[in-house]
């Protein structure tokens, strides 16, 4: 049958037994989508908790979470964490009474952000003009200006954020999720996550990768904006040659592979992951369309996420425009995806590595970087947030935003700045977080906790969220290489002064 799109593309054949269904599961995709609607019984992650029950003590506040990432290290002194001192000593020495060791050597004179900041709220935060979006709903925010970090290099830290470990190897933290709940829903992954097109982040799929979990709970990489939003999901253009005898055929080898496979290997669980990955992908093929289609929302609302509609093709020069209509669609199809019961979703900016840089890793010039990325991600996460709260689900849903380090609060090369591990800033919104507070200042300059002893790591931020969603940390584990893994490692305590 002829196509003239992939996501439009429908193909079916007969119901089948149990077991001829899960042999045949390793293709013919439309096949799986028709026999699952006969045979739903049990196969769905939905209806099974991987976890033991042990873990789940706790009242659930939240039941789904996005996680917005700012790869390459957003400067919390020029957006969140306001440091009038640094505004008094701009370009005098800047002198903290210790040896500093920074990730370029880049320690010059003290430097004040080039942006205004003014209260917003109730709560009377003081926010840059940059995040100014974001004052609308700065009193549902609780922020944590007091997170520290191991390590300055952007792929370790990255990876301790997204996983808990600054190694390789470990699950993410949508995918211990996923583990921990299972899903909201049947036709949608568990766990999505959002790259920015430009790129990805350091470690790539590393940062949502499964690892030692099974492979149902690994993120499914939804490329909003592009043509081909979910990579294999329907066959190429190209694959016109396909015919139902040849398609059986196939069907039939992949029988005959998958019956040996499980016979030799008793116990192993990766068979069985993979016919649900393709149950899964079956449906997707009738549900994931749908879900991400945004012209059936109203021309309000993508104004308020600052989508533009026009059919102009962005400059290749960094502009607000266009962030705000790259950040603004991975919004409103987050949005799209948490009323259909998405649980975790990844959103991701800020990756695009050419030269001058166009990301958040500021080494050169702050300005010409973070004024772009900033104003465009501002407006479509406060309008998530707006959006999420007027529909009753923000209730229900935490929102995290988070990046791997800040940056110092000295200039490097005279208009950018260096890496800073010591402290930066995280806030989270929703799911039972207390709104319109600061937990955990940094000190006058903005380059380590005011509080030394005391401060927030990204395990206390994990232990936080999983409480939310009912989840003990310490019990959420899983056996591998002879140690009882978690997401928080040995650490992590839950965050009491940001719950309500």
């Amino acid at each position: 049958m002829k196509n003239t799109s992939p996501w439009h593309r429908r193909r079916a054949s007969a119901p089948v037994n149990r077991r001829e269904f899960l042999w045949r599961s390793g293709g013919g995709l439309g096949g799986v989508a028709l026999a699952s609607m006969f045979g739903r019984d049990g196969l769905l992650a939905a209806t099974a908790n991987s976890v033991a029950s042990s873990a789940l003590i706790y009242p659930p506040r939240a039941k789904r979470v996005v996680q917005f990432f700012m790869a390459g290290a957003a400067s919390h002194v020029d957006m969140w964490d306001y440091k009038p001192l640094l505004e008094k000593q701009h370009g005098q020495k800047w002198d903290p009474g210790e040896s500093v060791e920074l990730f370029q050597d880049g320690l010059g004179s003290t430097f004040a952000s080039p942006w205004k900041f003014r209260p917003y709220g109730q709560s009377g935060k003081m926010l840059s003009e940059i995040v100014a979006p974001i004052g609308s709903v700065v009193d549902e925010i609780a922020f944590i200006h007091n997170l520290v970090g191991k390590t300055g290099v952007h792929s370790q830290a990255t990876l301790l954020q997204a996983t808990g470990f600054n190694t390789p190897g470990f699950p993410g933290m949508g995918c211990w999720v996923s583990y921990g709940l299972g899903s909201l829903n049947e036709n949608l992954p568990t766990f999505v996550v959002m790259p920015d097109l430009r790129g990805y982040p350091s470690n790539g799929a590393k940062n949502w990768d499964s690892a030692f979990l099974s492979g149902q709970h690994q993120g499914t990489v939804v490329r909003v904006g592009s043509e081909n939003p979910i990579e294999d999901l329907f066959p190429p253009r190209s694959a016109e040659f396909i015919t139902s005898a040849s398609e059986q055929a196939g069907l039939d080898v992949l029988e005959r592979l998958n019956e040996q496979h499980a016979t030799e290997r008793p116990g192993d669980a990766r068979l069985e992951a993979r016919i649900r990955s393709y149950e899964l992908a079956a449906r997707m093929q009738l549900a994931a369309p749908e879900a991400l289609d945004l012209s059936k929302e109203s021309p309000t609302m993508l104004k308020l996420y600052g989508i533009d509609q026009s059919t102009k093709k962005w400059p290749a020069e960094i502009n607000v425009p266009e962030e705000t209509d790259i950040m603004g669609r991975k919004c409103l199809t987050a949005r799209r995806l948490l009323e259909r019961g998405v649980r975790f979703i990844q959103i991701w900016s800020g990756n695009d590595n050419s030269f001058p840089r166009r990301n958040w890793d500021s080494h050169e010039d702050i300005a010409r970087d973070h004024g772009p990325l900033s104003l465009g991600m501002a407006k479509p996460v406060a309008a998530l947030i707006m959006d999420l709260k007027q529909r009753g689900l923000l209730d229900d849903t935490i929102v995290l935003w988070t990046t791997e380090f800040g940056r110092m609060p000295c200039a490097q090369s005279g208009k950018g700045r260096d890496h800073n591990p010591f402290v930066f800033t995280n806030w989270l919104c929703g799911g039972g977080i207390k709104g319109g507070v600061s937990h955990g200042p940094s000190d006058e300059w903005g380059y380590k906790p005011a509080n030394r002893n005391t401060p927030t790591q990204v395990y206390d931020i994990h232990a936080t969220i999983l409480r939310l969603l009912g989840i003990e940390h310490t019990q959420l584990t899983v056996r591998h290489n002879g140690i009882d893994r978690r997401l928080t490692d040995v650490h992590g305590e839950s965050i009491k002064e940001i719950v309500t």
